[in-house]
């Protein structure tokens, strides 16, 4: 009969590509950075403090009434990835050491050096 409603199947065999296009990989990045930075925004991480260091003002987006400052979160992304990649450099874990000097950073602290395996300084 004419056409029909049921999807054409390839015989060919499929081809497994490990690195998909430059298009695909910029996409899945957006995807991901978007995702990110809704879970960022969930955490209140834009939040910022009243005070704003002259070294901090390329990373502060805007600054509330109140006087808080807010953080630009595509640039917090952005420094996150680097220092991905920087950390993921390294072969040993434990040569890595994670610090913290505030008391609301020691819990980061912990989990990260839980979960890499690096010294934990909080």
């Amino acid at each position: 009969f004419g056409s029909s409603s049921r999807p054409r199947i390839s015989l060919q065999p499929a081809i497994f590509d490990p690195l998909p296009n430059a298009r695909t990989r910029r996409t899945a990045m957006a995807v991901t950075k978007e995702e990110d930075v809704q879970m960022m925004l969930v955490c209140k991480t834009h939040l910022g403090t009243r005070n704003c260091d002259y070294r901090m003002k390329r990373y502060v987006f805007r600054r509330t009434v109140d006087g808080i400052h807010i953080i630009h979160l595509g640039k917090t992304w952005e420094k996150i990835m680097v220092a991905a990649r920087v950390i993921c450099a390294i072969e040993n874990p434990s040569d890595i050491i994670v610090a913290s000097q505030r008391p609301y950073g020691s819990r980061a602290v912990l989990k990260f050096s839980q979960y890499t395996g690096a010294l934990a300084m909080a």
